[in-house]
């Protein structure tokens, strides 16, 4: 269902202009209506969910009426894939788009040409390629980012018979043990450029450990993997536990807003949230100073509770698809009555252990003290 805030405007195939040229001043016209609607709409009742939601609509609109106004043949297909073919845009996010060709189409290269640059001149900040599925194919199989990107695939327009088809080449050569290495070690150096510290004074909220993006590497693991695409169906396949993901949705949500106020108040793809605008997010969040903390020290206390989370819930997510992918080789080894270690892993040998005798959570570490290889 499109947003009711965008009903109003004229379908993609209304007052069509001259075939093979788009045009770029109406579709221009468009976006920044429907921008300026859904900005409105969000400052006035904050809901970032919706709001990536219909910034994907009303970008989906634009392009595929673009698309059909370039006159592309009807044999090609065009992909929204990365974070718009997932569904999410943020106000100033990339949108990724990939034309993808039958092996025997002669590339129309004037189309396709007419066709991004009108994007450009519309105002999207563009990522785009044009590929076959063999070139696709041999693509994600040496760069991880392709691969990811190409796993949040949708189709927007044109022909969905040969998308069906790429979906299955790309599901036959998609080996999920490896992805979930290359995304491990991708993480590692990711965290690394950030010092490995959830706590950085200007952190980057999309990509700084607890950011958006230590969330996003799980669900595209768990995705890859057959378990879930929402924290939900994590929860459903014994991932998580249903409040565990109502807590990690909760955090996903507010971190989510800062990035959108972050992409509003600087007016362009800016994630990092610099001493600036940590003062001016308090302020339109209401947060006062006090005799004993700043608006802005309590904006990124919240913050940082919420980071925390977030980086705890990797973790443990990771630690648990790595176990459904790897299940263990050796029998569980009793460490006392309560704990033993699988494949080195410290484990309880009754779920209910916890509830039952709290006390045992410092006895869990105590274990790991003892046994340096327990992790």
């Amino acid at each position: 269902m499109a947003p009711a805030g965008l009903l109003d405007m004229p379908s993609p195939t209304a007052a069509v202009g001259i075939t093979g040229v788009p045009r770029v001043a109406y579709w221009r016209n468009e976006l920044n209506c429907g921008r300026d609607t859904l900005r409105a709409a969000f400052f006035a009742r904050p809901d970032t969910p919706r709001l990536v939601r219909e910034q994907t609509w009303l970008t989906d609109r634009v392009v595929r009426g673009v698309w059909r106004e370039c006159g592309m043949p009807a044999g090609a297909a065009l992909l929204a894939v990365g974070g718009y073919g997932r569904g999410q845009l943020f106000p100033h996010s990339d949108v990724d788009v990939l034309v993808l060709l039958p092996v025997t189409m002669s590339p129309p290269a004037d189309a396709i040409e007419r066709f991004f640059a009108a994007l450009w001149d519309i105002g999207l900040e563009l990522g785009h390629a044009v590929r076959t599925i063999p070139e696709c194919e041999s693509e994600m199989g040496s760069d991880v980012t392709i691969r990811t990107s190409l796993l949040e695939r949708r189709l927007l327009e044109g022909a969905r018979p040969l998308f069906k088809r790429f979906s299955r080449v790309f599901a036959a050569n998609l080996d999920v043990r490896a992805f979930f290495a290359a995304k491990s070690l991708e993480q590692q150096q990711r965290h690394l450029k950030y010092q490995d510290a959830t706590y950085n004074l200007e952190p980057n909220v999309k990509e700084s450990p607890g950011g958006l993006r230590d969330l996003q590497t799980v669900l595209w693991i768990a995705r890859a993997s057959g378990l879930g695409r929402t924290w939900r169906e994590l929860a459903r396949h014994g991932l998580m536990t249903m409040t565990e993901a109502r807590a990690v949705s909760r955090q996903e949500r507010f971190i989510g807003a800062m990035r959108v106020r972050l992409h509003y108040l600087t007016g362009r793809r800016e994630d990092r949230l610099v001493f600036d605008q940590q003062a001016a997010l308090a302020e339109q969040l209401a947060l006062r100073d006090t005799p004993g903390k700043r608006a802005s020290e309590a904006l990124m206390q919240r913050y940082y509770r919420a980071a925390k989370l977030v980086r705890q819930v990797n973790t443990i997510l990771l630690q648990n698809l790595h176990a459904r992918l790897h299940p263990a080789a050796t029998a569980p080894v009793p460490i006392d009555s309560e704990f033993q270690s699988v494949d080195q892993l410290l484990d309880v040998r009754d779920e209910d252990l916890f509830a039952r005798r709290p006390a045992a959570m410092l006895d869990a570490f105590l274990a790991v003290q003892r046994d340096r290889n327990l992790k």
